[in-house]
């Protein structure tokens, strides 16, 4: 792709954002470096989903551990099309008008689920403002034809907020993914600039009503550093998190995708991750990911399977007390 098709190609994906003046995009610290992607079985996988005529977020955000996760049959599916009805400041999905849902959708997925020999998949999807339930039943579909084609594997979702409207998150909810992640992104003093769309207490009361109807549910959330905030404003997203009954937390480096994106305001070094890993293991995580270059569903079926061993491991040490 020329430089002039790249730059037109950009101001398709993000028309709302082209006034923006654009924002320099300095050179990234040597511990963000990533390996390009390759190898015979990502060109396997990158097929399967191409063949399957799906969507992934590796793709369409441009996440930088798509080589690696590749590599090890780790997908993120992302449902509903690839347009988006929003226009977060940090995000490389595309904006506008979405196309009508294709209905056979959910059995692609779970078809390529199997192909993939996948023990845990996760699936996202955009936002989806202009369907009556923002995409409720597509999830519940979706998540039903998993179970069907693969029934051994497990399941995280990371849906969008659903605008509040809880009888579509109990929807989802009650469609049983082992996981529901909903991420929080980043502080409530950054949600106008950053998350203009989005609301903090709406996406943290999404989180809290998950354990209420399913307590046996984990529930996931992630934040990026890098937009401005401080360490005190995300030690209280955690303590929110943590009231909440959130079991997971990610935390990973915001990278800014074009110039025309929100800047990045500083890289928070590896020391500095490790500050934050700690702080958030002494809040009470059950499971706490935390790098540069962490992401949501970043090493997701390895993060599970320990998520489930501690949370049993805490479930035996509680009986044991309570025999005592």
């Amino acid at each position: 792709m020329t430089y002039n098709a790249e730059l037109l190609d950009k101001a398709r994906r993000h028309p709302e954002k082209q006034k923006n003046p654009d924002q320099p995009m300095g050179k990234k610290p040597d511990w963000i470096r990533v390996r390009a992607p390759q190898g015979k079985i990502y060109h396997e996988t990158r097929e399967i989903v191409h063949k399957a005529k799906l969507n992934t977020v590796c793709e369409e955000a441009g996440c930088p551990n798509v080589g690696e996760c590749w590599e090890k049959k780790h997908a993120t599916f992302m449902i509903m099309g690839e347009i988006c009805t929003r226009a977060c400041s940090f995000c490389n999905i595309a904006t506008g008008k979405p196309q009508a849902l294709d209905k056979m959708e959910p059995l692609r997925v779970g078809v390529a689920v199997h192909q993939m020999g996948l023990k845990h998949v996760v699936v996202t999807a955009v936002d989806r403002d202009d369907l009556p339930d923002g995409g409720a039943e597509h999830f519940e579909k979706t998540i039903a034809a998993i179970r069907f084609k693969a029934p051994g594997t497990t399941i995280e979702i990371l849906p969008g907020d659903f605008r509040g409207d809880m009888a579509a998150i109990e929807r989802v909810i009650r469609a049983r993914p082992d996981v529901f992640n909903h991420n929080l992104e980043t502080v409530p003093r950054l949600y106008p600039t950053i998350r203009p769309g989005a609301r903090y207490f709406r996406s943290l009361r999404l989180l809290q009503r998950v354990k209420e109807v399913d307590p046996a549910q984990f529930t996931k959330s992630g934040m990026m550093v890098g937009l401005g905030e401080t360490k005190e404003e995300i030690g209280q997203v955690m303590d929110d998190m943590r009231a909440a009954g959130i079991d997971f937390i990610t935390i990973g480096q915001y990278l800014q995708p074009t110039p025309k994106h929100a800047p990045v305001a500083r890289f928070w070094t590896p020391e500095e991750f490790a500050q934050l890993e700690k702080m958030a293991r002494a809040k009470g995580f059950l499971m706490v990911s935390a790098s540069p270059l962490t992401r949501s569903s970043y090493h997701a079926a390895d993060d599970f399977e320990a998520l489930r061993a501690v949370r049993d491991a805490r479930l035996a040490k509680d009986a044991v007390s309570a025999a005592e």
